[in-house]
């Protein structure tokens, strides 16, 4: 099976069996995993266990706990959250753009999911009662590999866990897995979470060979439709999620980290996204063919 994406007007064509080769590049660590839900098969795997740093896919978790506690009726959706300047976080985000000061808890878990919005992060953690409430939710539901540390930051410090979130690929893909089945997470867990990610605006990695609209695919466009997590920082970029088309759904995770400095040129970074355009390239004709 072969697959094609356009990327800066270059046809690349892959088939899955070929694509180890694209993550093997010197400087580079990768976790890589996608298997096809309807039989299980694992399409690719390349140090699937590894355990990297993975930035902002760790909010998946905190959307879980946030949902399962909705679940429980231990939060509201409509309860009125407001933010405080000791959450604020720059970088990533909308709610930094706006006036508004509180929005309902379901608007802020949707900033979450649509934009990995660092101050509605900050702002929900607090309301579900920190990290270690988070920890030990995921902990209580057999979530392994995926792990978030701390709330975001504009600085770390020596006294501060030195990494946002750490994942493999593997525990991604089981977590992914678990959402799109809503297995043994609570009731409408699962799809809760995967509505406030749904229509995520980023789009750049994995999820750009499928030419979406990264402002409005809430909705299949060309019968495909991609609901997925990412994360960005200086030297990692990760990409995990569920995409849907007329022959089949797949669940993936590509990790990459490398070392990058600081305004530097960085020239690893484009090796790493072509890998990922062409990994999801192999993914878009599985779910087309």
């Amino acid at each position: 099976m072969t697959a094609a994406c356009e990327t800066d007007g270059v046809t690349d064509a892959l088939a899955f069996e070929d694509l180890a080769a694209e993550f093997d590049g010197d400087g580079i660590s990768w976790s890589v995993c996608a298997v096809d839900l309807s039989d299980g098969t694992e399409l690719v795997a390349v140090h699937s266990d590894r355990m990297l740093s993975a930035a902002s896919i760790g909010k998946v978790l905190l959307l879980m706990e946030t949902a399962r506690a909705i679940d429980a009726g231990e939060l509201s959706p409509d309860e009125p959250l407001t933010r405080e300047l000791a959450d604020a976080v720059a970088d990533s985000g909308i709610w930094q753009h706006l006036s508004v000061d509180t929005l309902p808890l379901d608007d802020v878990a949707r900033l979450v999911g649509l934009a990995s919005d660092n101050w509605a992060t900050n702002t929900l953690l607090r309301r579900v009662g920190g990290i270690e409430v988070v920890a030990r939710s995921a902990s209580a539901l057999g979530i392994r590999d995926v792990l978030l540390h701390d709330r975001v930051r504009d600085m770390r410090t020596p006294d501060h866990p030195t990494r946002l979130s750490e994942a493999s690929a593997t525990g991604l893909v089981s977590l992914f897995t678990r959402l799109v089945r809503d297995e043994d997470l609570g009731h409408g867990v699962g799809e809760r979470v995967l509505g406030w990610l749904t229509g995520g605006l980023d789009l750049g990695m994995v999820a750009a060979a499928f030419g979406l609209d990264p402002l409005a695919h809430a909705t299949p466009d060309r019968g495909v439709t991609v609901v997925n997590k990412t994360g960005t920082d200086l030297g990692v970029r990760a990409d995990a999620g569920w995409v849907v088309g007329p022959a089949g759904q797949v669940v993936y995770a590509c990790i990459a980290n490398w070392d990058a400095a600081f305004d530097g040129p960085d020239p690893l970074r484009d090796d790493v996204l072509r890998a990922m355009h062409r990994l999801g390239a192999a993914l878009r004709a599985r779910v087309l063919s």
